[in-house]
């Protein structure tokens, strides 16, 4: 494997009464973007669990990660799905909270949000990938990519890492600089590098296919990674949107 694709995707959760976009409408045509994409990691966040079973089934060529058991009724996880020919060699689900291994909301969080994070190993190399949700305010997704960084600072630095997901925040934020910066205000940062560069594109389009909202699905990295291609992919498919957000992209040299 010379070079690795990667797609983030907030699914939109399929409880959510969204009239001819519900789940039921949408699910073939979210298959057949995974399908015809076909990246080697795939980040969906707000999964239902029947919208779990539902992508796990019909896409057998790829093992996932994420899930919490038990879960309440009605809970969304962030999965981390990933080809079978790429081993993952730890992973671990955490919470975006002041105790991250017990399920909980902290920093004035509205929702327990929560990240995965896989240890794969490509090409005998290894790399990290996490996807995450964070939460609309200010200290909540300062508190949340602290809270990644600490997880991070398990792992040997120099292993290269792909940060993926949802964030509700744009570039200009004060989280987007914690992550990207090496340093924010006398505060060791991430020094996450940006796939997109201004101006950015819109990523929420609430099913109209129109930008609706600014860029704030992004795809991070770090390391011995070289961006060959990254894209917002904005198009319908078969006639449906696959969510109310766009799907965005990226491959990567190893």
């Amino acid at each position: 494997m010379k070079s690795l694709s990667v797609l983030s995707l907030n699914l939109r959760f399929g409880l959510a009464d969204d009239g001819p976009n519900s789940w039921d409408f949408r699910k073939e045509s979210v298959v057949k973007l995974f399908k015809t994409q076909g990246p080697d990691l795939i980040a969906t966040q707000e999964a239902n669990h029947f919208q779990i079973d539902f992508l796990d089934e019909n896409l057998p060529e790829y093992s996932y990660i994420g899930r919490r058991h038990p879960a309440p009724k009605f809970w969304q996880d962030n999965i981390l799905f990933h080809r079978k020919e790429i081993v993952c060699k730890n992973d671990l689900h955490f919470f975006l909270s002041q105790t991250p291994h017990i399920p909980s909301r902290s920093f004035g969080s509205h929702y327990p949000r929560q990240a995965t994070l896989g240890l794969f190993h490509v090409n005998s190399q290894p790399l990290i990938c996490i996807n995450t949700h964070f939460d609309f305010d200010t200290p909540a997704q300062m508190g949340a990519a602290r809270v990644i960084k600490q997880q991070l600072a398990l792992y040997d630095e120099k292993i290269p890492a792909i940060l993926m997901g949802d964030f509700n925040a744009t570039p200009e934020s004060l989280c987007y600089q914690l992550l990207t910066e090496k340093e924010v205000d006398g505060e060791k940062g991430l020094d996450f590098s940006e796939t997109f560069k201004t101006p950015y594109p819109s990523t929420f389009h609430r099913f109209t296919g129109k930008p609706a909202g600014d860029y704030i699905d992004w795809i991070l990295y770090r390391g011995p990674l070289r961006l060959k291609t990254h894209e917002v992919l904005q198009g319908p498919v078969d006639g449906m949107y696959p969510s109310d957000h766009f799907p965005v992209t990226a491959v990567f040299d190893l």
